[in-house]
């Protein structure tokens, strides 16, 4: 008579982790295998949908590269209404259209600057000021200009103490012994100017001791007597 078989439990079991898994993962995807689908069509969708974005990125970059380099030469010579509206008749766009059209690449960003800069020049402060809120480019140079481009828009407007700021925060952003010493001039004189006295001593005495050649330097000493006062 054969004896019956001893029962195993479920600890002697062994089960190889990698078939556990493997049928885990068979086993969801046949649960699922609709959804998985929908979701590997999506991710395709966004993967192709993220190249054609990077590739018409670059060639809308060129595209405006080539606009700018077109109009700029009316900027140059301070022609500045026709830099910002271009001439349409003769197919040639202005800032203003290279920014609409291509605001989102680094050469747009780079029209919106000189958009900016024209708008000041006309005297258009507000539209100015806008375009400089709105600029953004990784180049520091170009980025403390924009602040210094707002801070002169503020003190057009009056607005001291936001031009103190924006001079200050431009001085900041850069170190050039032509440029920064300038900006930091230009703080301390409107922080004088809106009642930062102490402040703006504060500022001038640092270009006495950081830029002793520049001409901010020789000034320093008529501002601090006249705002220690």
């Amino acid at each position: 008579m054969l004896k019956p078989k001893k029962k195993i439990s479920k600890k002697e079991i062994k089960v190889d982790p990698l078939i556990s898994y493997y049928t885990q993962v068979k086993t969801f995807y046949y649960n699922n295998k609709k959804y998985i689908s929908y979701g590997v069509t999506g991710v395709v969708v966004v993967v192709l949908a993220v190249f054609f974005y990077l590739n018409n990125l670059k060639a809308n970059n060129e595209r405006a590269s080539i606009e700018i380099g077109k109009i700029y030469q009316f900027f140059d010579q301070g022609n500045y209404i026709i830099a910002i509206n271009g001439q349409p008749e003769k197919g040639l766009n202005g800032l203003k259209k290279i920014v609409d059209e291509y605001g989102n690449t680094k050469s747009g960003e780079i029209a919106r600057f000189y958009l900016a800069n024209a708008y000041f020049l006309i005297d258009s402060t507000e539209k100015a000021l806008e375009a400089f809120e709105d600029v953004s480019l990784s180049d520091k140079l170009l980025q403390a200009s924009t602040y210094a481009g707002m801070a002169a828009c503020f003190e057009r407007k009056k607005n001291n103490i936001d031009a103190a700021e924006y001079y200050n925060k431009a001085a900041n952003t850069i170190s050039d012994p032509k440029l920064t010493p300038e900006y930091l001039f230009n703080a301390a004189k409107n922080y004088g100017i809106s009642g930062e006295k102490e402040r703006a001593i504060e500022i001038l005495k640092r270009i006495k001791k950081e830029y002793t050649s520049h001409s901010a330097a020789r000034e320093a000493d008529r501002f601090i007597a006249e705002f220690s006062n």
